[in-house]
C-alpha cells in the first residue's frame, strides 16, 4: 500500500506539471491501495479554498472517499515521540516526519514528489517509479 503525499494531489488537482504522471499512477493503482493521512487532506483543503477551488475539493472528495477508497490514516499523540524522534534523526520538518511516522506505522510506502524523504531509511517512491513498476 501506499501513502500519498500532500505534493502529489496538489500536482494532479492543480494541473501543475507533473499532472500526467500523477495521472498515470492513480489509474494504476487501485483506491484501495492508496492512504492519506489528515495531516496531508486538512491542507488540501486549505490550499484550494484559498484558490477559489472548491469545487476541485469537492470533486477529490468525492472521487477519493466516497466513490474511491482510499484511506484516511492519522497519528496519535502517543505518537509525538516517534515523530519528534523521525524529526532530529533525518533533518525532517514537522510535516515530512509526520508522513513519515504515518508510513512506519501502517507500513505503507511513501509516495512523494520531495526528496527530502530520500534522507530516511524508508526513502520514498515518485508517481513514476511506481507506474513504470506497475506497467
Amino acid at each position: 500500500m501506499y501513502l500519498v503525499d500532500t505534493n502529489v494531489w496538489l500536482e494532479r488537482l492543480l494541473e501543475q506539471e507533473k499532472s500526467e504522471e500523477v495521472g498515470r499512477f492513480l489509474s494504476y493503482v487501485p483506491s484501495e491501495r492508496l492512504a492519506i493521512t489528515d495531516f496531508a487532506f486538512h491542507p488540501l483543503g486549505v490550499i484550494l479554498s484559498k484558490l477559489n477551488q472548491t469545487e476541485a475539493l469537492l470533486r477529490f472528495v468525492q472521487d477519493t472517499f466516497e466513490e474511491g477508497a482510499v484511506a484516511l490514516i492519522r497519528l496519535e499523540p502517543e505518537d509525538t515521540r516517534d515523530l519528534l524522534h523521525a524529526m532530529e534523526r533525518f533533518d525532517l520538518d514537522f510535516d515530512d516526519a509526520y508522513q513519515y511516522v504515518a508510513a512506519e506505522k501502517y507500513n505503507l510506502t511513501i509516495v512523494s514528489l520531495d526528496s527530502d524523504f530520500d534522507r530516511t531509511e524508508q526513502r520514498r517512491k515518485t508517481p513514476a517509479e511506481v507506474s513504470v513498476g506497475l506497467g
